[in-house]
């Protein structure tokens, strides 16, 4: 079963007063590209989460969004009431002298708050539930992540199987024009020695031998075969379990190795027309192969 490179999962749950957001969405790429942007709390258990979804989620361009919403307003907010006093106290001397008489009154508390240090943060921390929840997120939106790159990989394993199928039928048309080709390469030697008036000069059996050699340069029963079997096997491995992109990509190469020597050899206007269609076929069929896990 295919499954496709891009794809969108999302979690969500609530934890210590939070409302926790996993959102992860891949793009195509050769490798797996994780890109990880959370809130600086959670920056100690980036790395378990890279780790759990590095064995989640297989190849692509992958970009994930950790975000929460504080339900709750915490209370994390400290003064420093010794740092306080000291710049009040200092104020206030230092306010006496220049203002004995306090005729320009003046909030001193106000000014104090100004001062550098007298707030103290603390350090928001995340406890275990919490950090549990983030790594259960994290595995249930790279499980939607997968699932939504199986319903992809349905409709392109339909159209993949579809432009197959096409380019199998053109080659079944090709079976009425061969036959056409060489009484057509036999009038054109014909007419070449005519031109060149070397009538007398080529008997019969020079005539047959060169007959032969283009038989034989002009026959493309073997392309006809190997492009029959890619197909075949391409069709195949669009229904193994395992991913299989780069697989169908090396596929879809000898595939159009075989459609390019049936265009050189082939020596028939019609032929040639079914050989342009064959490789419109397979340009669908490379773009949506990029596609593919």
């Amino acid at each position: 079963m295919l499954l496709s490179m891009t794809g969108f999962g999302k979690a969500e749950s609530i934890v210590s007063q939070k409302k926790i957001t996993i959102e992860i969405k891949s793009l195509n790429s050769k490798f797996l590209d994780l890109n990880l942007k959370s809130p600086s709390i959670y920056r100690e258990i980036e790395l378990p989460i890279r780790t759990l979804l590095a064995k989640k989620i297989v190849r692509g361009k992958v970009e994930v969004f950790i975000h929460y919403e504080q339900l709750q307003q915490q209370k994390n907010i400290q003064l420093n009431e010794s740092l306080i006093k000291e710049y009040y106290f200092r104020l206030q001397k230092i306010n006496e002298e220049l203002d004995p008489e306090n005729k320009y009154p003046t909030n001193l508390l106000n000014q104090v708050f100004k001062l550098p240090d007298v707030i103290m943060n603390e350090k928001a921390t995340i406890e275990e539930e919490e950090k549990k929840t983030l790594l259960k997120l994290a595995e249930e939106a790279a499980e939607n992540l997968n699932s939504f790159r199986s319903n992809e990989g349905k409709s392109l394993a339909t159209e993949l199987t579809s432009q197959v199928k096409m380019i199998q039928q053109l080659l079944s048309d090709i079976s009425p024009f061969e036959k056409e080709r060489m009484p057509k390469v036999k009038d054109k030697l014909i007419t070449a020695s005519n031109e060149l008036l070397l009538n007398d000069k080529i008997d019969s059996d020079r005539l047959e031998q060169e007959l032969l050699y283009y038989a034989e340069k002009i026959d493309i029963t073997e392309e006809k075969v190997r492009l029959k079997e890619h197909c075949n096997h391409f069709s195949k491995t669009t229904n193994e379990t395992k991913a299989n992109g780069k697989k169908l990509g090396f596929i879809t190469q000898e595939m159009g190795r075989e459609i390019n020597t049936l265009g050189s050899k082939a020596h028939h206007l019609e032929i040639q027309k079914i050989v342009v269609l064959m490789k419109d076929h397979l340009e669908k069929i490379k773009e949506q192969v990029l596609n593919v896990l």
